[in-house]
């Protein structure tokens, strides 16, 4: 073999594989660095929408919810072009790209945004947020494939994947455990001081292996010898030429495609739940957040479990197709449920919870089959390899991200007139009830001409009950006969009913007159001429106005108050806002059924993947790799390690 000219060792490097409790440290700190980034790269769904139109990042900055998507869709596509780019890690190491990036996104945290006061300079942070995270995608989970051999790898895998289920985690515990009056820029702050610590932690104790180790194949812990034994002769240059025209091939993109689709849900729930429950359900967004405290935990646990299991059983695709069928089964169960909003909380919490536990059941071990199918290529490009992955998961999500407001259109009027539509109902609830008698024809009749009589009597009828045909002839009357009404309302019903059946009877017309005058202060002969109209009311008519005049004229208080108290503009607040609430479930519906079609996507996409689906075969696959492992090494004179 030609002599290779070997480049010193940085301070960050290791040449020889660490102990174990070293190596857990050195996983343990990545483990948390990605928890630290998602947290903070999570945070912005949170607090985007506030609570009763205050303390919101939509709010406060006067932005729209296709304004605030796209600002995510322009972070998701520059961390897909900084994914891709950090594929330069397979040269220049991992720790570094690691720290140096913590410390960036935590100085935005602490800094950037508490000062970015307009949406234009939360956009421009956000984003470059966006763009660090999509580094240490990358970076990331190539230090846990270096550190973790093929054997233990799905459980390596469920622990990094930990980092972005419980970011979500630790921002749901945050915002439910904190007041709603708590100012949004005092959660980003608090994670600009996490985010530093971690980096200091980093800083002192991330180490990673050396390019001759870690370019190197690791099976199982046994293999320790003869890696270290077979890194003098490598050729580090040679193994990295080209390294996209080795990685671009149909089982390394269309699987990262896979799991992008499959998690389609996933990016849904940490970047628009919270929003979603609040406007569709009206949580708060304390208790928005605190779903988010049942699913992460659930999905955390699940990729725990079965990360094990799945090292146990040394098989990866079974568990990866019961957690797609699970996925689809569940998600299919919610979809069906945004459109009733008498959906209790608990049950949304089995539904989302169950959901969570089947995404980890598949994706801890796709995430250790596809670092293994990458080695398959060339153990020695496993960071270049998981970019294309960062690559293709970001561009799914910025354009399954974009699509949101297109789908959801009714977000922004929620959002913003929502809060304001509440509070004109809690204001002035009776004008509220009587406006929701009034059909929304008549009611737009109204609004464009209040003064329409036709518009008026059909607003009457639909207020008290009353035919139309009666309101019109209570209003007809009552217009012609006022005075005459109002005496005969002033009238002993007993007296009336003898003046109807006997119109000459002086006794009941003197107690008539009598009792006129004493109630409305007007002559007799005021009175008496008030009685002469009224006997020119046909009786039929006069009973009509006798039973539905009191309704007719209560309907018309109200129509009066209603016209009195809500203005035109609070008409229309209240009209989007009841328009917006109408049609936002099915909205969200047809949306959920995306979600549902990425995961259908993803099971025959597994095929792609290398790994055994019966636990025998990997287990003869295994004992024959342990037997040449241990012939190279007699031939290499080197003795196999006493600990594995």
């Amino acid at each position: 073999m030609a002599t290779v000219t070997e480049r010193p060792v940085r301070r960050t490097e290791l040449d020889r594989y660490p102990s174990p409790g070293r190596r857990y440290l050195c996983l343990g700190i990545v483990v948390l660095a990605t928890i630290v980034l998602y947290y903070q790269f999570y945070l912005a769904g949170a607090v985007a929408a506030g609570t009763d139109g205050k303390n919101g990042i939509l709010v406060d900055t006067h932005m729209s919810f296709v304004y605030y998507v796209n600002i995510a869709v322009v972070g998701y596509i520059l961390g897909a072009i900084a994914s891709f780019v950090t594929g330069v890690a397979d040269r220049v190491g991992r720790v570094n790209i690691i720290t140096i990036g913590l410390v960036i996104v935590a100085l935005l945290c602490l800094f950037g945004i508490p000062l970015a006061d307009s949406k234009i300079g939360f956009a421009i942070v956000f984003a470059a947020i966006g763009l660090v995270e999509g580094v240490i995608l990358v970076a990331t989970p190539a230090l846990i494939r270096d550190f973790s051999p093929q054997l233990g790898r799905a459980s390596a895998m469920g622990f990094w994947t930990l980092g972005p289920v419980l970011g979500s985690l630790v921002v749901s515990i945050q915002i439910s455990s904190t007041s709603n009056s708590t100012p949004w820029h005092n959660q980003y702050a608090a994670a600009g001081i996490v985010g530093l610590v971690v980096a200091a932690l980093s800083a002192i104790f991330l180490r990673e292996l050396t390019p001759r180790l870690r370019d190197q194949l690791m099976v199982s812990a046994r293999d320790r010898a003869l890696i270290e034994a077979r890194a003098a002769g490598i050729d580090v240059e040679a193994s990295l030429r080209h390294p996209f025209r080795q990685m671009l091939k149909p089982d390394i993109v269309l699987s990262a495609f896979a799991i992008s689709v499959f998690l389609i849900i996933y990016y849904v729930a940490v970047g628009f739940f919270p929003v979603y429950f609040q406007t569709i359900f009206g949580y708060s967004q304390d208790k928005a957040n605190g779903l988010g405290n049942w699913i992460w935990a659930f999905d955390a646990a699940a990729l725990l479990i079965i990360g094990y299991l799945s090292d146990k059983v040394r098989v990866r695709k079974p568990f990866m197709v019961i957690g797609a069928i699970g996925a689809i089964i569940m998600t299919v169960i919610f979809a069906t449920r945004a459109t009733h909003p008498d959906t209790s909380y608990t049950a949304f919490v089995v539904i989302l919870s169950v959901l969570a536990v089947f995404l980890g059941v598949a994706y801890a071990p796709w995430m250790a089959s596809f670092t293994e199918t990458v080695e398959k290529r060339n153990p020695a490009l496993a960071a270049t390899g998981l970019a294309i992955w960062g690559l293709v998961i970001r561009i799914v999500i910025a354009v399954s991200v974009f699509i949101v407001p297109h789908i959801v259109n009714t977000v922004s009027t929620l959002v913003e007139k929502g809060p304001v539509a509440q509070q004109i109902a809690a204001a002035h609830p009776q004008d509220i009830a009587t406006a929701q008698k009034i059909d929304k024809a008549t009611s737009a009749a109204l609004s464009a001409n209040p003064n329409d009589k036709a518009a008026q009597a059909k607003a009457l009828s639909e207020i008290s009950g009353v035919p139309e045909a009666d309101v019109v002839k209570v209003v007809t009357i009552s217009a012609q006969h006022g005075p005459a009404l109002a005496a005969a309302q002033a009238v002993d019903q007993a007296t009336l009913t003898t003046l109807a059946l006997r119109p000459t009877d002086k006794a009941a017309g003197a107690k008539a007159v009598t009792e006129i005058v004493a109630k409305l202060h007007i002559t007799p002969a005021a009175a008496v001429a008030r009685l002469q109209d009224l006997a020119t009311v046909p009786a039929a008519d006069l009973q009509t106005v006798q039973t539905s005049g009191p309704k007719v004229a209560a309907a018309a208080a109200q129509l009066t108050s209603l016209g009195k108290n809500i203005t035109k503009s609070d008409a229309a607040t209240l009209n989007d806002a009841q328009k917006a609430a109408a049609a936002s479930p099915k909205q969200w519906q047809h949306y959920f059924w995306i979600a549902v079609g990425g995961e259908v996507v993803f099971i025959p996409l597994i095929f792609l993947l290398t790994g055994f689906w019966s636990p025998g075969r990997a287990r003869r696959e295994e004992r024959e790799h342990e037997a040449m492992v241990e012939r190279e090494l007699a031939a290499l004179g080197s003795a196999p390690p006493v600990d594995a």
